[in-house]
């Protein structure tokens, strides 16, 4: 098979398979191929699931030939972030050590609805420890070794926590994975690996079965090649979940069309000023690109405390959810000396601090949604700056910028996508985000797919892989 089909956006490769041409066995077996030459390269797969991975497709091509399709996703490889629980004696990892071998005799609703779409899982992808719950410096923080992306002339970082699903989608290994974000982890990877990534609205999807990190914050979504494949499986993987009571009681039905009329995009203001020369170049030239087909403003959101609180939260509820853990002793067996130790820090964090801080998130909420209402999007670069080399801090990144999207993003539980806009610094990509009201996931896609339209960054690939 050519290998080039691997790099093709879903909805092709889907039609591929519909009609025949492609047959979803052969396409399995070229990625489990892949999962085995690429993975270690990258430190991007913890277990393949080669039995479970071939039944399906087998299964998946018996139905297509027997005209009983299911969607586009039918017969296409995946891999998830090894915190979602699978079944059938397959390994949950977690990303730490002390959890290797940690299994579960039920599959998270996740993989449970990807599966009746069709698609078919072929492994499970490589993490930071814990989500990285536990803070760390470095990129060397998992036991499958530092993330790497397949973009650049040197080994630099493919991004937390969601690092495997970011460099296996970028290195054509799998047409898209599934990651997870509490602050970052899946746009990130998206920036980091140049490829499109959705933090969709809290809730949208269930957590059924994957490992809590933060009950108030942490969200379920693809990586992908394209925004367009971001939404064609996000309507595979959302809807409602009677085993998770936070997924709300509506299915999602994206909707793939272009919209004739103008956008409405709003720009933080002095929101480059601590990016470096290429983000901001790149940031620079696709708003100029946008506005084909957006009008764009200045705009600014309340003085509130986003960074503290959504930092309150996330530490609070991570040292309850992982309560016993920590009494245990076993952090002794982590791979990071910042995570074995970072975890007796969240204990210190106070009971009328947290409630202060949930009271304050819904006061962030709904002053992002006043300001979230004026326009289809608000747009920003990802990160500010291109992926830290693997064997530098990754400090140099967090600790020097505030995060203000990501920490309203996140603590207001917003949709966000990001896409690639270009190359920066060692020649790794930029990325630019697109973050609309809760449950707006549509209004974010719409633009993201416009700009890709009028742009080819997720089309080139890195070299070598194709």
């Amino acid at each position: 098979m050519d290998t080039s089909v691997i790099f093709m956006p879903v909805r092709e490769l889907g039609e591929l398979l519909r009609t025949r041409q492609v047959s979803p066995v052969e396409l399995t077996e070229l990625s489990l191929e892949r999962l085995e030459s690429l993975g270690p390269r990258y430190n991007a797969v913890v277990t393949i699931t080669r039995d479970r991975a071939l039944r399906q497709a087998r299964i998946a091509e018996e139905e297509i030939g027997a005209s009983n399709y299911r969607g586009p996703l039918h017969g296409v490889p995946y891999g998830v972030k090894d915190l979602l629980a699978t079944s059938e004696g397959i390994p949950t990892t977690w990303g730490a050590t002390p959890f290797r071998e940690q299994t579960f005799d039920y599959d998270a609703t996740v993989v449970r609805k990807l599966e009746e779409a069709g698609a078919v899982l072929v492994a499970k992808l490589a993490m930071v420890e814990l989500a990285g719950g536990m803070g760390y410096l470095s990129p060397d923080n998992t036991f499958s070794g530092p993330g790497i992306t397949p973009w650049g002339g040197e080994k630099s970082w493919a991004g937390g926590s969601s690092s495997g699903p970011g460099s296996a989608v970028s290195a054509g290994i799998v047409p898209f994975a599934i990651g997870s974000e509490t602050w970052g982890s899946i746009l990130t990877p998206a920036n980091n690996c140049g490829i499109a990534g959705l933090r969709p609205t809290y809730g949208r999807v269930s957590r059924y079965g994957a490992m809590a990190l933060s009950w108030t914050l942490d969200k379920l979504g693809p990586l992908c090649l394209t925004a367009d494949d971001c939404g064609l499986v996000l309507e595979a993987m959302a809807g409602p979940d009677t085993n998770d009571p936070t997924a709300i009681d509506e299915n999602y039905r994206y909707n793939p069309e272009a919209t004739s009329r103008r956008f409405k995009l709003g720009v933080l203001k002095d929101l480059t000023e601590n990016a470096s020369d290429g983000v901001r170049a790149n940031f620079s030239q696709a708003l100029t690109v946008l506005e084909q087909v957006a009008d764009i403003e200045e705009v600014e959101l309340p003085d509130l405390p986003y960074d503290a609180v959504t930092r309150t939260i996330l530490n609070a509820e991570f040292a309850s959810a992982f309560e016993e853990f920590l009494e245990s002793g076993k952090t002794s067996e982590l791979a990071s000396d910042v995570t074995k130790f970072g975890a007796y820090a969240r204990h210190t964090v106070l009971a009328k601090d947290y409630i202060r801080a949930l009271r304050i998130k819904g006061i962030i909420g709904r002053a992002a949604d006043d300001v979230l209402a004026r326009y289809d999007a608000i747009v920003a670069p990802s990160r500010s700056d291109v992926a830290t080399p693997i064997d530098q801090e990754i400090r140099t990144i967090f600790g020097r910028v505030r995060d203000t999207m990501g920490a309203v993003g996140n603590v207001a539980g917003l949709p966000s996508i990001s896409v690639p806009n270009g190359f920066g610094e060692r020649g790794l990509p930029t990325g630019i985000q697109f973050m609309s009201r809760a449950y707006g996931e549509d209004a974010a896609l719409s633009v993201a797919r416009s700009y890709q339209a009028l742009t080819d960054w997720h089309q080139q690939h890195p070299p070598g892989l194709v």
